[in-house]
């Protein structure tokens, strides 16, 4: 029994990791209403969340059993079966939720736990029909594979998931466009009449969601309390919208703000039930293999049918407690929990700008048809009406609190989700709670307005991305669980080694690359605000331009000089930090608007030079990325060098460039553009050197002296530096009008 104890040690290691890649992932479904709303100071939403997953942890609500014969029956396998069974699963889930969580993606831990053991349950089921050690039926039959896995667990699973995700879409966005026509942006004049009585249904809701979703089933409510609660629930609903909605109309007239009060309600309801209901997607896996060895220990027998695990759970408070102050230091400190709200939140802000998703066919294909029916609405509805609708929908602009999105909008998500989820767990429907709370966010942010035509294609490929990541985690989780489980079955303590040690190198890898991003997103950000706070828009303009130009130069010198020496680790670096440049360059492009709206009035007739400066340093960069990338894919496909006329021709060049560069420097860090009329005369004999060197080469190409990859690099550079160098020279004289006018 020594082998399998140690794998109970390593459950156990892994149990807590999975409650730590599970509440990065799952923060998400209780975190993102509060803090995209800034409902409360972020310690403050912690705290509550807090509080509420130590009360959901206690109470946990006795779901273990899905992880001990939900999917398969136990008394169709043998202790040392299922207990290979289970580390297959745990090891599966720890590595897929990190990966989600490194890419910033929500995924659902459930479909995760779910499709985890029931690809591990197959792969068990095929070890054992395969070596004939078939569990015999009470008829005298051997046991099927479809009698060893429950599958009509796993099929109502899949139906809920799929019609959860269109319900909770629609609902979303039914109710929020409904409110805001109730409400509209500019809601504090009814806080006190209408919204009390909105606090009062959506606290009903969020009441109700926390009773018989998180506390249903434990010790805190008794069992015929609950019983008379469900048996008058009209009544109960009716008591509660009228109390709570007289002492919401109570606190207003205090000028207590009561939709930060519901919305932060909504957040401890959320973390309640879900440390409640989730937590055996975390440790319900590791309690049953411990519940398994400590039956088989008493007999030593490796061989005996496990279907004591069909017995109903005992809860072990420690251990629950345990996991739950694991799950808070988590929540506190995984900045991969962060990465994961910040996809959400992004996706469902009121303003533009922040889309992190590419566009793609299907996304434009349905912001069309939106287009085409939205002018069918225009054409047939009256002009009253629209004019009505449309002003219940403008957005307050420069909002003090500068939140994603308002209060309003986060009561919605929390009550809608809240009441979906109740009404799920009342008909005993599954469902993921990821799923819910994500797309009735979605939903409510495209019935607000938030998806305009300017990002609407970006976010709904930002949706179908992460609906595409739910899928792909239960095809994912049932593959990876298969093979893991297979190579234990047939691998044994060999197998059990090695994947042991490649989970523990995955996942440090994983946190490795992510610290990396988080490093190089925090520098980004470090230098954005010492930008925005030193000086006027006028100074980070020079600073940026100065800046910019100072790395060009650099990277273009060492560009030609790794190539001139075939140095592959110096022209790969120069990509990368061509590339950097480039981006940072578009991304400036994107900010303009921004930017221009900070002009102060007296410089709002020279904002048009710096729309020409950030397109200029654009093209610069889009020029060098030109040269770069071509120069190192040559040298790293080994393909051969440049000719000794070439490289004199070349050289020729750079010094030319570095010149006229030197001295545009020069005249940005100290603002004095005397030496204009220079630099066109040096960009003028730069160019007559770029024609002759172009005629050189034409003599090489038709005295067949070069090769065909080398010519095309050869003319590549030429013509980018041509490109780069005229559009440094624009962008100096933008530079200097934008100054004499600022």
């Amino acid at each position: 029994m020594d082998l399998y104890l140690a794998i109970v040690v390593i459950m156990l290691v892994l149990a807590v990791a999975g409650l730590v890649v599970g509440v990065s992932n799952d923060a998400v479904n209780f975190l993102n209403s509060a803090l995209g709303s800034k409902a409360a100071p972020r310690y403050v939403i912690m705290t509550v969340a807090s509080v509420g997953i130590i009360v959901g942890a206690i109470t946990s609500s006795g779901m273990m059993e899905v992880a001990r014969s939900g999917v398969f029956h136990p008394q169709m396998f043998t202790f040392a079966e299922v207990m290979l069974l289970f580390l297959a699963v745990m090891f599966t889930n720890v590595i897929l939720l990190d990966l989600f969580n490194t890419l910033g993606m929500p995924t659902s831990t459930t479909v995760s736990l779910v499709f985890g053991l029931l690809g591990a349950a197959v792969g068990i089921c095929v070890f054992k029909l395969s070596s004939g050690s078939v569990v015999t039926m009470p008829d005298g039959d051997p046991a099927s594979m479809a009698d060893m896995i429950n599958t009509g667990n796993a099929m109502a699973i899949i139906g809920g998931i799929l019609i959860s995700v269109a319900i909770a879409f629609v609902c979303g966005t039914v109710v929020m466009y409904i409110t805001r026509l109730i409400f509209s942006f500019r809601y504090q004049k009814k806080l006190r009449t209408v919204g009390a009585l909105w606090c009062g249904i959506a606290l009903t809701a969020i009441s109700y969601f926390a009773v018989f979703k998180g506390l249903k089933g434990t010790s805190v409510i008794p069992a015929h309390a609950m019983a008379w609660m469900e048996h008058h629930t009209l009544a109960m609903l009716a008591a509660m919208v009228a109390g709570w909605s007289l002492l919401m109309s109570l606190l207003s007239l205090l000028k207590i703000n009561i939709l930060r009060l519901t919305v932060l309600a909504g957040t401890f309801s959320l973390a309640l039930a879900f440390a409640g209901n989730d937590l055996v997607n975390f440790i319900g896996v590791f309690v049953a293999g411990v519940d398994a060895y400590d039956v088989a220990k008493t007999t030593g027998d490796s061989s005996m049918l496990m279907g004591s695990l069909n017995d109903p759970v005992v809860a072990n408070m420690l251990i629950l407690f345990l996991s739950g102050l694991v799950m808070v230091v988590t929540l506190w400190f995984s900045k991969k929990a962060r990465a994961v709200s910040d996809t959400e939140i992004n996706l469902a802000r009121q303003d533009v700008g922040v889309e992190r998703f590419g566009s793609t066919s299907i996304s434009r294909a349905i912001v069309r048809s939106a287009l085409n029916v939205n002018r069918n609405y225009e054409k047939y509805t009256p002009d009253r009406i629209q004019r009505f609708v449309a002003s219940r929908f403008v957005p307050v602009l420069n909002r003090k609190d500068k939140a994603p999105f308002d209060l309003i909008r986060a009561t919605v998500n929390l009550t809608v989700a809240s009441i979906l989820i109740s009404s799920a767990t009342s008909l005993q429907l599954p469902l993921s709670t990821t799923y819910v709370t994500f797309m009735v966010a979605m939903g409510s942010s495209l019935s607000d307005r938030a998806w305009g035509r300017e990002s609407a294609v970006y976010r709904i490929t930002g949706v179908l991305t992460v609906i595409a990541g739910w899928f792909f985690t239960a095809l994912v989780a049932f593959t990876i669980a298969f093979v893991v489980a297979a190579a234990l079955v047939w691998g044994g303590t060999i197998a059990l080694v090695v994947l042991t040690v490649l989970c523990a190198y995955l996942l440090f890898e994983s946190t490795v690359l992510h610290n990396r991003k988080l490093k190089k997103d925090a520098a980004k950000e470090a230098e954005m605000k010492a930008l925005s706070d030193e000086g006027s828009i006028v100074d980070r303009c020079i600073r940026e331009v100065t800046d910019t130009m100072s790395k060009v130069t650099t990277i273009y010198n060492q560009t030609l000089i790794g190539l001139f020496n075939e140095d592959r680790k110096l022209l790969k670096q120069m990509v990368r930090e061509s590339e950097a440049l480039y981006q940072a360059a578009h991304e400036r492009k994107h900010e303009v608007l921004p930017t221009l709206l900070e002009l102060q009035e007296n410089y709002v007739e020279t904002g048009h030079y710096y729309v020409q400066i950030v397109d200029y340093l654009d093209e610069v960069a889009k020029a060098l990325v030109h040269i770069t990338r071509p120069s190192f894919d040559h040298i790293n496909n080994n393909h051969e060098g440049f000719r000794v006329d070439q490289l004199e021709d070349l050289k020729r060049v750079n010094e030319q460039v570095s010149t006229i560069y030197t001295k545009i420097n020069e005249m940005l860090r100290t603002n004095r553009f005397e030496q204009l009329d220079e630099i066109l005369r040096l960009r003028d004999e730069l160019f007559d050197t770029l024609a002759a060197a172009i005629k050189s080469q034409i003599k090489r190409v038709k005295a067949k002296a070069s090769t065909t990859r080398s010519s095309i690099l050869y003319l590549t550079i030429i013509n980018e530096t041509k490109t780069m160098v005229l559009q440094s020279r624009n962008l100096l004289k933008s530079q200097k009008y934008f100054l004499s006018k600022s």
